[in-house]
């Protein structure tokens, strides 16, 4: 009868050691980093689904790495059989800490009465894509979606000049929609963060408008119809 308690006890055991290897891993891999790469700060070390390979963040970018801090993966690391990127996880944290650190204060935002859902999306004021979902701001607002605008001027100065109007208008609103229509706003400077929106946009890996950042963190290059994004949302 005493056999179940010994079992319980060693199986208790066994478990600890397990984790407490895995946890020296980690710690190994962390000494070994900072001895080898002693510039670099490390935002976070995790295990992996593959045994020796851990998951190493530092600052935007995810790389996986061998517990003595020889070898490096560079690159989306993906699971065939479930056909998820393993990365994705990861990146959306870091997409989401981004956001969150910019502030939706620093963002040109349109509200709905009631908000189920916020959407942050990577735009610029001329790319065709991004007028047409601009186009469907009403649709947004009618069902409860808040959208969140980072602007990724890329068209060179006068684009810049005219991303930093629209931020600079008394209603920046109503220039947004006037600049989307292709019609011209007047030229105004003033104290502005349109710098961080192209520097956030870069880091989080957004190369190209539009770019959807979802709540979760999961990031949509390019365009989706407003009725797919929101089903994408309350799935």
């Amino acid at each position: 009868m005493k056999i179940i308690p010994i079992l319980l006890f060693l199986t208790s055991l066994f478990s600890t050691f397990v984790v407490s290897a895995e946890t020296s891993d980690v710690d190994k891999l962390k000494q070994a980093l900072a001895k080898s790469m002693p510039s670099v700060k490390v935002t976070n070390v995790a295990d992996t689904p593959i045994e020796g390979l851990y998951e190493v963040i530092v600052g935007s970018q995810v790389v996986y790495m061998s517990v003595d801090a020889r070898y490096m993966i560079e690159g989306d690391l993906f699971d065939l059989k479930t056909k998820q990127n393993v990365s994705e996880e990861a990146k959306s944290v870091i997409r989401l800490s981004a956001i969150n650190k910019l502030g939706s204060d620093n963002m040109l935002v349109y509200t709905p009465e009631k908000i189920k859902n916020t959407i942050t999306v990577i735009t610029d004021i001329d790319c065709p894509y991004c007028r047409r979902l601009h186009n469907e701001i009403p649709d947004y607002m009618e069902n409860d979606v808040e959208v969140r605008y980072i602007f990724m001027p890329l068209k060179g100065a006068a684009d810049m000049k005219k991303t930093i109007s629209v931020w600079c208008s008394d209603d920046q609103q109503l220039a947004l929609d006037i600049a989307k229509a292709g019609g011209e706003v007047d030229e105004k400077i003033c104290k502005n963060p349109i710098a961080e929106h192209l520097q956030l946009a870069r880091e989080i890996g957004v190369r190209g408008t539009p770019a959807i950042v979802l709540e979760n963190g999961q990031l949509l290059p390019g365009y989706v119809p407003v009725d797919k994004l929101i089903a994408e949302l309350r799935k």
